[in-house]
């Protein structure tokens, strides 16, 4: 059997074009969504991942703000930025580039940024209200940001017609940015959860009785043929630079022979990640107006 192929460049645009139709409402109603980015330093990959945001933004209709720092800021003026920005009206979304020089401690940023701007859904107030409500699609319209990537993988699903209830999932890691919420988000579709990490005995075991695989793992082609059931949806969250190129946490051509779908490296889980930061803009700017 041959996998289908699921196109997260495909349901990005779809999306995006959603947000569009929903942003101009906004705008209508006498609101711009506005987001706000924080790039310290002049890391050329977050320079990159920054600048297709602000191109994002202007797409679908969201003002954005870039302010770009230099490697020297003190955590104290960065702060003060945040601090600013917290305050400001035009702006419904907050979002600092990581990662951060090392005069800087980030949770200490992470957690400066307002839980009602914070559109990366990092901050312990957003996954604390996460945790607590138990149905996804309450989940989308309560007053919480879903972080950006677990939340896109729950997207690919729905919208390639996975189902998920009652579905045996099976997260490969258990990083507080990818596999402990991606977990929450499946278990609030009524999946079956299980996380498994460097202590999971018999790992391939486990992940061999998934219907459905995430690999967050942050290890090259780690998640092989043999470690996944026949039929099975594959999303692979991992982005990995070899000598090969950019590759996944999935061994992709063979897996492919497995599964009955999957997402590519890239072209998969990447592109819903910035598509979910413009929706979580625009959830946060009709907040403001219900205010």
């Amino acid at each position: 059997m041959s996998a289908n192929i699921i196109d997260g460049k495909a349901i990005s645009a779809q999306i995006r074009q959603e947000l569009s139709q929903e942003a101009s409402e906004v705008i209508q109603s006498g609101v711009t969504p506005g987001l706000a980015t924080i790039l310290v330093g002049e890391d050329p990959a977050s320079q990159v991942y920054v600048r297709n945001k602000t191109n994002a933004c202007e797409k679908v209709g969201i003002y954005s703000r870039q302010h770009t720092l230099p490697e020297n800021t003190s955590e104290e003026e960065l702060l003060g930025l945040i601090e600013e920005l917290n305050n400001d009206p035009k702006i419904h979304g907050i979002l600092t580039q990581l990662p951060l020089p090392k005069q800087i401690n980030e949770n200490k940023v992470l957690n400066a940024i307002s839980p009602d701007k914070d559109v990366d859904g990092f901050h312990p107030v957003n996954i604390g209200r996460m945790s607590v409500v138990k149905n996804f699609e309450d989940m989308k319209t309560q007053r919480l940001f879903l972080p950006c990537t677990p939340a896109g993988c729950i997207e690919l699903l729905d919208r390639s017609g996975i189902e998920l209830k009652g579905a045996r999932a099976v997260v490969v890691g258990r990083s507080n940015i990818v596999g402990k919420p991606v977990a929450l988000l499946l278990l609030s579709k009524n999946a079956t959860v299980t996380i498994c990490h460097s202590w999971t005995k018999d790992l391939p075991a486990v992940v061999r009785e998934a219907d459905v695989v995430v690999a967050a793992i942050g290890k090259p082609k780690f998640v092989t043929a043999d470690m996944v059931k026949p039929g099975a949806a594959v999303i692979d969250v991992g982005i990995n630079r070899t000598s090969e190129g950019l590759v996944g946490d999935v061994d992709f051509d063979e897996v492919s022979k497995v599964a009955g779908a999957i997402t590519p490296v890239p072209g998969g889980v990447g592109p819903m990640t910035i598509t979910m930061l413009l929706g979580n803009t625009v959830k946060s700017a009709k907040l403001t107006m219900n205010q």
